[in-house]
């Protein structure tokens, strides 16, 4: 079943619970899309509108203004048990009193199972389904917390509903059980083509499990799109900052000019079917200044230091750009007592690199890598390696590497 959102917003009194504000008419609602079976996932940090967006969607809120349809059925007014939805809650909600099969069957409460089942058959596909076969004697009280969750699932899936809705369900959860839980709901998702809408703040896990993400902040969609693209091409400096580690830069554009040889070299986002420049949510294509049809080649003044990158955005001289580069994108030359003599990858293979030279503030072990933390020019860095760093660095990053998340013009 597709799920259309359109111009949603909501409102308690004064306070602006979810919409975004637009210089137009003062308010802009959400706008979303969710394929028929599709796995589609709202991250973002606390506040900004996710769980709200999930609670109008299961009717337990109604908006206040827009447009809430269930394949194409308006669904203002249709109270939560007409809406053929199953939720499953961050705290399980299984009721202690029951045992683990009365509590899948209470999700039949107010229908009967589909595709002809009994009840008995039903409760016992889905235990098995979530592989938990032979818990359905059992107290729930006697269940690890991954098993309650599962069981919450089943629960969830009994009247066989055309979405589901999940809301934080792992983050009561160990890192560990998350792990593995998540790989179980994607792969039930997936087995039974149900289309799904899940909550979470946590940013691995929404590009570990979806098919697509919409990063919220503060009541709106900053974008949307494949994981890939989100974390690759963010489109708004927030997307770059939130989702995962990233290192923003700002400078002055000094100068620019057509940069055609680096075309081909572009990290591109591919979806089956579409050129990168089709590709939704990767930054191509979308939205671009026609001046733009080529990447350029820009100088940029970084705090007195000359950096180099290659955009597809159109920018002047004098504009001021923020753009983004990945830890894992920059590499390190030399460290501590290594001599750094300078030569980089621009000077061994002829790409265009930029070399910084900073030092270590600190430093994360992470098992299969070390995060490190860098001052340059009174700024914060991160870097990964293989092998802790101490002392002062020198790294390197490609122009190419660099992604443009926000322009401003000058005079």
């Amino acid at each position: 079943m597709q799920l259309t959102l359109e111009n949603v917003c909501k409102e308690y009194g004064e306070t602006v619970a979810l919409g975004g504000s637009d210089e137009s008419d003062g308010r802009s609602g959400v706008d979303l899309d969710v394929e028929d079976g599709e796995f589609f996932t709202l991250v973002g940090p606390s506040g900004c509108g996710k769980t709200t967006t999930l609670r109008l969607v299961a009717g337990f809120e109604a908006p206040s203004t827009g447009s809430i349809r269930f394949g194409g059925r308006e669904m203002r007014g249709v109270p939560p048990e007409e809406r053929d939805v199953g939720v499953v809650f961050q705290n399980y909600a299984l009721f202690p009193h029951l045992s683990v099969a009365e509590n899948v069957a209470y999700g039949l409460r107010f229908s009967d199972p589909p595709g002809g089942e009994s009840r008995e058959e039903r409760v016992a596909s889905l235990l098995e389904l979530v592989d938990l076969p032979d818990a359905g004697g059992r107290d729930p009280t006697e269940l690890s917390g991954g098993q309650q969750q599962r069981i919450a699932l089943a629960r969830a899936l009994a009247p066989g509903p055309d979405l589901l809705l999940l809301d934080e369900p792992m983050s009561a959860l160990d890192a560990r059980l998350r792990e593995r839980l998540r790989l179980q709901v994607k792969e039930i998702q997936s087995t039974l083509g149900i289309t799904t809408l899940y909550v979470t703040h946590d940013q691995e896990e929404a590009l570990a499990i979806s098919d697509r993400v919409a990063v919220m902040n503060d009541g709106a969609v900053e974008q949307v799109g494949t994981p890939q693209a989100v974390y690759r091409r963010p489109e708004t400096r927030f997307v770059a900052e939130f989702v995962g580690d990233n290192n923003v830069f700002e400078g002055r554009v000094v100068s620019s000019r057509a940069a055609d040889e680096f075309e081909e070299s572009r990290d591109s986002v591919a979806v089956e079917g579409k050129s990168p420049v089709e590709t939704e949510g990767s930054g191509w294509g979308k939205e671009r200044d026609e001046t733009a049809d080529r990447p350029q080649r820009v100088e940029l003044d970084v705090g007195g230091t000359a950096i180099t990158i290659v955009t597809e955005n159109a920018v002047e001289t004098d504009d001021r750009v923020a753009f983004c580069v990945r830890p894992e994108q920059m590499r390190v030359l030399a460290s501590g007592s290594e001599e750094m003599d300078g030569e980089s990858s621009r000077a061994r293979t002829g790409t265009e690199t930029n070399v910084l030279d900073a030092t270590v503030s600190g430093t994360e072990f992470l098992g299969e890598s070390t995060r490190t933390y860098l001052r340059w020019n009174d700024r914060e860095l991160t870097v990964r390696s293989a092998n802790p760093l101490s002392g002062k660095v020198r790294i390197e990053f490609d122009a190419t590497a660099a992604h443009v998340v926000d322009v401003e013009r000058g005079g």
